[in-house]
């Protein structure tokens, strides 16, 4: 069996996401890294940065891509997953791209390392395409496990750069658009100004307004915004 009948494993991207969604800004470069990955059989791509710079976004777009493209492809978020599921790694060198994200919460985890480490090596013995994401750059990661340090650090790495307020408004209008939504430029403006920052709540608070604009049946304005930043 490819996964362990206790605790299968989604194979199905976690989200919707694709590439011609993803706003790069300063991450051009990582996003053509990823983009090209689906050309290299047997490649390996290590990307980090910190929460909001779009790494999960781009996981979820390579799966999807190589999904339409004809490749068997999985996508897996360690920090949604006990221990428990490590087993469920055993296998997957029948799948063409193996997409890891967030592998810095279980970094130090003998199990979860272990069962990684084998899975890397089945991967790559296949000719498989390995993506994998991390907050933090590869070196300031502390390993229980040597070996998987270095068979990561074999392939390419990309650093992503959170975006500058511009960026922000771009990746706004782009889920808006979406979303199948309108906010006016001063609703977005406004959510810059007297938001949280980072684009995991502005994104959370778009989606709040697209509920209550639905809810009640209105116009997403700037009152609307200031409710909602207030609740």
């Amino acid at each position: 069996m490819l996964f362990s009948p206790q605790i299968p494993l989604q194979l199905e991207p976690r989200r919707p996401d694709r590439f011609e969604d993803f706003v790069a800004g300063p991450n051009a470069g990582a996003l053509a890294s990823v983009e090209g990955l689906l050309d290299e059989p047997g490649g390996s791509l290590f990307i980090s940065g910190p929460d909001g710079t779009g790494k999960s976004h781009l996981l979820n777009a390579l799966c999807h891509s190589a999904r339409e493209g004809g490749l068997a492809a999985f996508y897996i978020a360690m920090s949604k997953l006990p221990e428990e599921a490590a087993a469920s790694l055993e296998g997957l060198r029948v799948l063409d791209l193996v997409c890891v994200d967030d592998i810095d919460s279980v970094v130090g985890n003998p199990v979860w390392e272990n069962a990684l480490f084998a899975c890397f090596n089945e991967v790559r013995a296949a000719e498989g395409r390995l993506l994998v994401s991390s907050k933090e750059p590869l070196s300031r990661l502390e390993f229980f496990l040597p070996d998987l340090a270095s068979r990561l650090a074999w392939g390419v790495r990309q650093k992503l750069q959170l975006p500058d307020d511009e960026g922000k408004l771009a990746i706004l209008k782009q889920r808006a658009k979406a979303l199948r939504i309108e906010v006016p430029d001063e609703v977005q403006n406004y959510l810059i100004k007297y938001g949280k920052r980072d684009m995991a709540s502005l994104l959370q608070t778009l989606e709040h307004l697209k509920d209550a604009a639905f809810a009640e049946k209105r116009k997403i304005t700037v009152p609307m915004a200031r409710k909602i930043l207030r609740a």
